[in-house]
């Protein structure tokens, strides 16, 4: 018998800010932080969500990434107040789309200054290796990298081994560090960045239509627990669904492939009634923008629930993009709301809406949040208020 499972604590690091409460206090104002950088050379123009602070990344042991994600970690362990004894027994769930890309590439090859370091760095696990070496986890580290799915993938295996009793509890962590311009380079010849900055996610046509995803830096970390009596409980997570389109490297089928079952089961998880909004994957790729809502619609099955895309304000996190909208989610519902779009975004064609005001949540309250990644995988979890 499967368990209740809650997230105990969060901690981000995006373009919105370098700490959970900057982020919120963003949603909550409705800002936008997407801004061009000049260092990104000939993508100077194009809008991103870079860290606000590069301390993060630094470091003379591991890769930014690895750096990145440490710090999130601790601080989020801090928060859910674990001992050294229930970090040393903890698990370990990691993911990333590309790791230390900046050192496979060789654009941070001043962050390895020790040769001993440089075989390592060019590796995605990497991340978790130093993770639980920092914090001490002794138990199994698990690294996941199932491109933009790879986050809430691992947050779902995580749930998984929690909720059996396999793992006492359990600490997930996603990041990702795309604003390279190899890498940046690579999304634009196939067709998947953004050529128009325009920051409108489900808009196909017109002079606003969207053209591609704009990139963003994030690093994240939440802690899970199962009934943990004393303790705050920002929320429980409901369920995991995951499938695949095999379809294609790079598309999603015109029928929206794998996206309707695989909410369709986080749906079917609890009570269909008690849902009040739908974050989705929403990269901003005409793609997705054509695609993703008609399946979400018909996996709602007539339910009038909002859509609330996080994309248009942090910029697509890649592998860590999953965990980034969970974390932001949850830190709002504990609070006892959920934020609005950012304002002017299209909603999609399908009829469905999004979601334009605050929305006040009170306890059983769920929230279905969607990750895709490329390559056809699908991931979604169901959320609810405690």
């Amino acid at each position: 018998m499967m368990e209740s499972v809650f997230i105990t604590a969060v901690e981000t690091a995006c373009g919105l800010g370098v700490k959970i409460a900057d982020c919120v206090a963003a949603l909550r104002e409705r800002r936008g932080v997407l801004q061009p950088q000049t260092c990104l050379a000939e993508f100077a123009t194009l809008p991103v969500g870079m860290l606000p602070a590069r301390e993060l990344l630094k470091g003379r042991r591991y890769g930014a990434a690895s750096n990145a994600a440490i710090s999130v970690a601790r601080e989020a362990v801090r928060r859910a107040g674990w001992s050294p004894l229930a970090l040393r027994e903890s698990w370990l769930f990691a993911a990333s789309s590309r790791g230390n890309v900046g050192e496979i590439m060789g654009s941070n090859a001043w962050r390895r200054p020790v040769r001993k370091f440089s075989a390592s760095n060019t590796m995605h696990c990497e991340i978790a290796a130093a993770v639980s070496i920092d914090l001490g986890i002794r138990g199994p580290w698990q690294m996941c990298s199932n491109g933009c799915s790879s986050g809430l993938d691992a947050l779902g295996m995580a749930w998984l081994a929690v909720a059996s009793g396999l793992a006492p509890r359990a600490l997930v962590v996603a990041v990702d560090l795309p604003l390279l311009p190899e890498l940046l380079r690579d999304f634009r010849d196939t067709g998947l960045l953004s050529t128009n900055g325009i920051n409108d996610t489900f808009a196909t046509t017109g002079i606003s239509a969207t053209s591609g995803f704009l990139p963003g830096e994030a690093a994240v970390a939440l802690t899970l627990e199962r009934d943990a009596d004393g303790k705050a409980k920002l929320c429980r997570i409901e369920h995991y669904t995951a499938n695949s389109d095999a379809y294609d490297a790079l598309m999603i089928p015109d029928d929206g492939g794998g996206i309707e079952d695989c909410v369709r089961g986080a749906i079917n998880a609890g009570d269909r009634g008690k849902i009040v909004a739908l974050c989705p994957h929403a990269t901003g790729t005409l793609n997705h923008a054509r695609v993703e809502p008609p399946a979400l619609k018909r996996a709602l099955e007539g339910k009038n629930v909002p859509l609330l895309p996080l994309k248009p304000q942090t910029g697509h996190t890649l592998g860590a993009s999953g965990l980034l909208d969970v974390a932001l989610l949850v830190a709002c519902m504990a609070e006892g709301w959920l934020p609005a779009v950012l304002p002017g975004l299209t909603p999609p064609e399908c009829g469905l809406r999004l979601n334009e005001s605050p929305m006040k949540v009170a306890s059983g309250d769920r929230v279905i949040k969607l990750a895709s990644g490329m390559g056809g995988h699908n991931a979604a979890v169901s959320l609810a208020v405690v």
